[in-house]
């Protein structure tokens, strides 16, 4: 595996000022990290920062925005892009969970201060604070409409609001604890939730109803990611005719990143196990790159990439750092993930 370039994460902000230092690392498997910074001595005439690199490290192309550093011992070099635009006063906290419209207008974010906001994505404008859940809210996203937001919280509570003018226009019961992850199935008028109860459920919007447990794996199911899948896949049959008031969920497998080390596959309309497979750690986050392969993120830092049709070995584990791994999203050819460190 390649050598990892890494600078802190507020390197924009650490070197905007004249002597400004920002730290480094190289980090190849099986080998020493090594360590160096980064060190602003001013400003060009054209108003790029000036920086040097300590030992071991070599500066290459800086403007305003990036910077390109390379490490010659390791063969590696990366470009560290600062933020485009930074907003700062939507949340005092932490962000737990953020999603963004489907037209790219509006943002909706939760945190651990305890509230949950809907905002302008172009200016950080806050539109709307949606109230109603007890405790903390723990995700969050638009439907595809990017009208209407659906949420779960640690109250046990699935709640679907407007983002027009803040109001709760459905609130589902069923779980026994804490909510950790919803999606939402074609246009949504069905939704999927996960819980701490360890179970996944499927959610008639129109009728506010529970239309089934769809799994119930005896321990907590953190994340879960619905998409079609591959003609080929045996995805099982109903043990009895699907409600009509199930829509979208023929031909779909439903993922479950659970507690236990297990990523597992499901029927969402037979309700039937796919596929089972033990990874390193409690799976915290999983997602589809196609109908194909799937992507599965652990507590100690491991992505498993796997072809649905045969799980029985990962196509790849990436290892980046020890840091669990706490989101992943397609992205062009690749996909971007997120991590606690």
């Amino acid at each position: 595996m390649a050598a990892t370039l890494r600078i802190q994460s507020d390197w924009g902000r650490a070197l905007s000022r004249d002597e400004g230092e920002a730290w480094l690392s190289c980090r190849s498997p099986g080998k020493p990290t090594l360590y160096g910074s980064v060190t602003r001595r001013g400003l060009s005439s054209d108003g790029v920062p000036d920086i040097m690199a300590s030992e071991g490290f070599v500066v290459g192309e800086v403007t305003k925005k990036s910077i390109l550093i390379s490490c010659p011992h390791e063969n590696v070099s990366t470009k560290f892009l600062a933020p485009y635009t930074s907003f700062c006063r939507i949340h005092q906290k932490s962000i737990t969970c953020l999603d963004i419209s489907s037209g790219g207008g509006l943002g909706v974010s939760t945190s651990t201060d305890g509230t949950m906001k809907i905002w302008q994505a172009a200016n950080g404008e806050i539109r709307r604070l949606l109230e109603g859940h007890v405790y903390d809210v723990n995700c969050c996203r638009f439907f595809p409409s990017g009208l209407v937001v659906l949420s779960g919280g640690m109250d046990a509570q699935l709640k679907i609001w407007s983002a027009e003018d803040a109001s709760c226009v459905v609130t589902f019961k069923g779980h026994k604890g804490g909510i950790l992850d919803t999606a939402i199935v074609d246009r949504g008028r069905n939704v999927l939730s996960c819980s701490r109860d360890g179970t996944a459920r499927l959610w008639d919007c129109g009728k506010s109803a529970c239309l089934g447990v769809i799994a119930d794996c005896g321990s907590p199911v953190n994340g879960i990611a619905v998409g079609t899948a591959d003609n080929s896949l045996n995805l099982g049959t109903p043990e009895k005719p699907p409600s009509e008031r199930e829509v979208g969920t023929e031909g779909k497998i439903l993922l479950l990143a659970r507690e236990d080390k297990k990523l597992q596959g499901v029927g969402l309309q037979s309700r039937q196990p796919v596929f089972l497979f033990v990874g390193s750690d409690a799976f915290n986050c999983c997602t589809f790159l196609s109908s194909t392969y799937i992507l599965a993120g652990t507590q100690d830092g491991n992505i498993y990439q796997l072809d649905v049709r045969n799980t029985n070995a990962p196509i790849q584990v990436i290892h980046r750092s020890g840091a669990p791994v706490l989101s992943l999203l397609p992205y062009r050819d690749g996909f971007i993930a997120s991590q606690g460190n």
